[in-house]
């Protein structure tokens, strides 16, 4: 890597374990929040994970906790003016929010509404914002989207069709409780997808053109993490350490790609699920591969070093320098069709019910995400189409 200065960024508190949990309540001590508005699912709900986040906060006799749970797997704006109007009612002082990437998300448009004193967070896309976010702890009970530790939010704008990102270093949770027993429950087909979204934000990390040693560190282990436990977790959901290992692995991943950015592979993911209601996960495991075959020409040696972590030593070694970006995508395929195997995760476009009506639209979309900006190669309308095409 050439010299060349560079800011890393992540503030957030991280209380990593298999009771970390158990913090929760010495946490909202710590920032004096009494009120806070839990923001929540219903999935999450029935699950019993959320009994279980207040047999942690019932440890407290100074907290009145307040429930959200309606947030959908793809936030809208009427969402988060719904959970806004609850903050308010109650006059809650604090927001937790347990879930996914949706969740997480929603929960940081919350926090831009009510601090803001706004009314849509539609009306303030593209806004600076100047006032003190409330206090915010995110317990994730997914191991993918790493937004315990970033600074953005996605939220769906159905009107558009299309996913609007707002971004802001205030929008950092100022606590992440990364408790392996709140992702047990996970699916294998849903563990398979949010730990490729992992994976791909820490490829996306480590072949930025804003990257650093910082992010490198982070997203090299992501990267290794995911790949020594994950297909052990999807034969054996209940398998805390390897958990441990993936909620970890999808915090650091994060923080990677939060100071890094992430290219191409993301601007189709978001363009995708704003079109056509693609899981972002399922996106990121379609696109990982075309993505890092595209930015060969001006990364190829980025990308072999990425077959260290990916594949281990030994296949590192073994494997001519000259050859190592190659050997990188025929591993991420190869790790595709396990997946495949085991939980029938999506390679293709075809097998995730995309249209193929639907590849122009998307096209044009992803070229004009802000994730572009970040990719070492420019991309143009063909190009993108021409990438949806081999995806397909």
């Amino acid at each position: 890597m050439k010299s060349q200065d560079f800011r890393f960024y992540n503030p957030v508190k991280l209380i990593s374990g298999n009771q970390a949990l158990d913090s929760l309540t010495y946490e909202l001590s710590q920032m004096q929040c009494l009120r806070p508005l839990m923001v929540t699912d219903q999935g999450l709900l029935k699950a019993g994970l959320i009994d279980r986040v207040n047999e942690s906060l019932e440890k407290s006799d100074n907290l009145t906790t307040f429930l959200y749970d309606r947030v959908p797997p793809d936030s809208s704006p009427a969402i988060v003016s719904e959970a806004a109007g609850v903050f308010r009612e109650h006059e809650c002082d604090s927001i937790i929010a347990v879930g996914g990437g949706s969740v997480i998300d929603t929960a940081k448009a919350v926090n831009i509404v009510v601090s803001e004193g706004a009314v849509d967070i539609l009306a303030l896309k593209g806004s600076r914002l100047r006032k003190p976010m409330k206090p915010f702890i995110a317990i994730p009970t997914t191991a993918g989207t790493g937004s315990e530790v970033t600074y953005a939010a996605m939220i769906r704008d159905p009107g558009l069709n299309e996913k609007v990102i707002f971004a802001s270093y205030q929008l950092i949770p100022d606590v992440a409780i990364l408790d392996p027993r709140m992702t047990v429950t996970l699916p294998p087909l849903v563990t398979a997808a949010t730990a490729m979204d992992a994976m791909s934000h820490a490829m996306e990390a480590c072949i930025s053109n804003h990257r650093n040693p910082f992010s490198d560190a982070h997203g090299f282990f992501a990267i290794q993490l995911i790949r020594e436990n994950l297909l052990q977790v999807i034969d054996d959901g209940e398998d805390i350490q390897g958990r441990f290992y993936l909620a970890n692995a999808a915090c650091m991943a994060g923080a990677a790609f939060s100071n890094s950015g992430v290219g191409i592979i993301h601007a189709l993911g978001h363009a995708l699920g704003g079109e056509c209601g693609v899981a972002h996960g399922v996106a990121m495991n379609i696109f990982l591969p075309h993505g890092l075959e595209y930015n060969m020409s001006e990364v190829k040696d980025i990308i072999g070093e990425l077959l260290l972590p990916l594949a281990g030593p030994d296949v590192y070694v073994q494997t001519p320098k000259e050859t190592r970006a190659e050997k990188t995508v025929e591993c991420i395929r190869g790790f595709q069709d396990q997946l495949y195997k085991h939980t029938k995760l999506s390679r293709t476009l075809s097998q995730a019910d995309v249209k193929k009506n639907a590849l122009e639209a998307v096209a044009q979309k992803a070229i004009k995400d802000a994730a572009v900006h970040f990719n070492p190669k420019k991309i143009t309308y063909e190009d993108a189409l021409a990438l949806l095409e081999k995806a397909f």
